[in-house]
C-alpha cells in the first residue's frame, strides 16, 4: 500500500507522467520544480495565462485578491485561490481544487479535487484525488531531529535518503480539522483521519485513524 500505483488514479493529475516513473511516490519530490517547468511551458496558450515567470494559471481558475503565488506552479481549471494563501513554488494544482485562506503550499502535486481550504500547511507532500484537509489540518515535513526520514508500515522500514518528506494521501482521503501529519505518513484511500490527530507512520487503505492513535476498518455504512 506505500506504492504509487496503489495510492492514486494517475488519470487525475498533470503529473501522471512524473509519477508513473515511481514506485514509491515520494520518490517524486525532488523532480516536481522541473516538471512544472517542462510541463507549463508545453499548456495549450487558449487555456493558460503564464500570468508571471513560470506561473501558469487556467483561464476559468477563479484567483481572489491578496495571495501570493510564486514560480514554478500551475493552477488548475476551475480552481480556486482564495485571499491570504501563500504558495511558495513547486506547487501543481490539479483542476476544481481550493487552495484557502492562510494557506501554504511548497514543493507539492495537489490531484484534482483537493480541498486545502483552511489554514493548512502542505509541504513536500502528494495529495490524491478529491483528497481533502479539515481546517488548521498541516503536514509536517522534517524531523525535529534532522535526520532523514524512514517510511515504516508494520515491521518494514524503508529508507528515503530524503530529510524532506510531508504526507502522502491516497485518494479521497479525509483528514479531519486540527491534525497534524508527522514527516513521512502514508495514508492509503478512502481513509479517515480523526480531528486533532497526531498521525505517525502508515494508515492502511479504508480505515479510520482515531484520537488515541487506535486504527480500525471502515463499516460499509462509513464508506
Amino acid at each position: 500500500m506505500l506504492k504509487t500505483k496503489d495510492l492514486y488514479d494517475l488519470s487525475h493529475t498533470r503529473a501522471a507522467e512524473l509519477l508513473e516513473k515511481t514506485e514509491y511516490p515520494w520518490e517524486a519530490l525532488s523532480q516536481i520544480k522541473e516538471f512544472i517547468i517542462q510541463t507549463g511551458e508545453s499548456l495549450p496558450k487558449d487555456e493558460f495565462d503564464e500570468v508571471s515567470e513560470q506561473v501558469w494559471i487556467a483561464k476559468d481558475a477563479k484567483i481572489y485578491p491578496n495571495n501570493y503565488i510564486a514560480g514554478p506552479c500551475i493552477i488548475g481549471h476551475e480552481t480556486e485561490v482564495r485571499p491570504g494563501a501563500f504558495i511558495r513554488g513547486s506547487a501543481l494544482v490539479g483542476d476544481h481544487c481550493v487552495v484557502g485562506n492562510s494557506t501554504e503550499l511548497k514543493n507539492v502535486i495537489l490531484f484534482d479535487n483537493v480541498q486545502v481550504p483552511h489554514y493548512n500547511y502542505v509541504g513536500d507532500s502528494i495529495l490524491g484525488y478529491r483528497s481533502h484537509m479539515g481546517a488548521g489540518s498541516i503536514t509536517s515535513n522534517v524531523k525535529s531531529d534532522k535526520k532523514l526520514i524512514v517510511v515504516k508500515c508494520g515491521d518494514e522500514r524503508i529508507e528515503t535518503g530524503l530529510k524532506k518528506i510531508g504526507a502522502m494521501l491516497g485518494d479521497r482521503v479525509e483528514v479531519g480539522c486540527n491534525s497534524v501529519l508527522n514527516p513521512g505518513t502514508i495514508v492509503g484511500r478512502d481513509s479517515n483521519i480523526y480531528p486533532t490527530s497526531c498521525v505517525r507512520g502508515t494508515v492502511p487503505e479504508g480505515c479510520i485513524w482515531k484520537n488515541s492513535g487506535k486504527v480500525v476498518v471502515k463499516r460499509k455504512d462509513e464508506e
